[in-house]
C-alpha cells in the first residue's frame, strides 16, 4: 500500500502502475483518492502504508519535524518514505531570484515546532532551503526525531532537465524534446550534478522506518 502526500495533479499513477497507489492533497480535486489531507496531520491510522511518497512537497511544509513524525506514524515498520525535492543549489537560487518565484531562507530552524519555516496562513508558500537544511545535516534533524528514520539513499539530479521541464513554475517557457534529446540532456546533467552545491536542482531521498521501533 502506497500513499502520495501533496499529489497536486496526481501524475504518479500515470508512471507507477504495479502498486496499490493512493493519492492525497490539501485540495479537494475530484481525481484525488483522499481530499483535504494535511501532510502534518493526515488522519490515517497508525502503520497504514508500506510506502509514503512525496514530490516537491517538503519545501512547502511549515513545520518539517511534525511532518516527518506524521509520516513515521502512518508507515508500517520497515516502510519507506520516498522523497523527491528541491536542491537549493547556487543555480537554483539564481533562477528563483530571476523569476521571483518562491524563495529561500537558510536561517530557519527546521527542528522547531513553534516557529514556522513558511507562512502558516498560506500552505503553498515555499522555502526551497528546507530540504537542504534537513538533509545536509541529517544527523542533527534525525536526532530531533529521536532517530526515527534510517537514511538509506540520497542522490542529486537535474539541472538543464529541470529548467526545461516547467519545474520552476508552471508558466516556465520550455522546449519540447523527444526521448532521444531528453536522454542527451539527462546525460549532460550527470556531469553538472557532480557539483550539487552549484548545479543540481533536485534530490532523491529514501528513508526507512526501522522494524524494531
Amino acid at each position: 500500500k502506497v500513499i502520495e502526500l501533496g499529489s497536486g495533479a496526481s501524475f504518479l499513477k500515470s508512471f507507477i502502475t504495479k502498486n496499490e497507489i493512493k493519492t492525497s492533497d490539501l485540495t479537494d480535486y475530484y481525481f484525488l483518492d483522499y481530499k483535504k489531507i494535511d501532510a502534518c496531520n493526515t488522519g490515517f491510522p497508525d502503520n497504514s502504508f508500506d510506502k509514503v511518497v512525496s514530490s516537491n512537497l517538503i519545501h512547502h511544509i511549515a513545520y518539517p519535524t511534525i511532518h516527518f513524525e506524521e509520516v513515521y506514524r502512518i508507515l508500517k515498520p520497515g516502510g519507506l518514505y520516498i522523497i523527491q525535492d528541491i536542491n537549493c543549489s547556487l543555480a537554483c537560487q539564481l533562477v528563483v531570484m530571476l523569476m521571483r518565484h518562491e524563495g529561500f531562507d537558510f536561517t530557519k530552524d527546521v527542528t522547531n515546532k513553534e516557529i514556522p519555516c513558511n507562512l502558516t496562513e498560506d500552505p503553498w508558500s515555499a522555502n526551497i532551503a528546507i530540504p537542504n537544511l534537513i538533509f545536509e545535516d541529517y544527523e542533527k534533524f534525525n536526532k530531533q526525531l529521536n532517530f526515527k528514520f534510517e537514511l538509506i539513499y540520497k542522490k542529486y539530479s537535474e539541472f538543464l532537465l529541470f529548467l526545461n521541464s516547467g519545474g520552476v513554475i508552471a508558466k516556465t517557457i520550455y522546449i519540447p524534446l523527444n526521448d532521444f534529446l531528453n536522454n542527451i540532456v539527462k546525460n549532460i546533467d550527470k556531469i553538472f550534478t557532480k557539483f550539487p552545491k552549484l548545479f543540481a536542482m533536485q534530490s532523491s531521498i529514501v528513508l526507512k522506518k526501522p522494524i524494531n521501533k
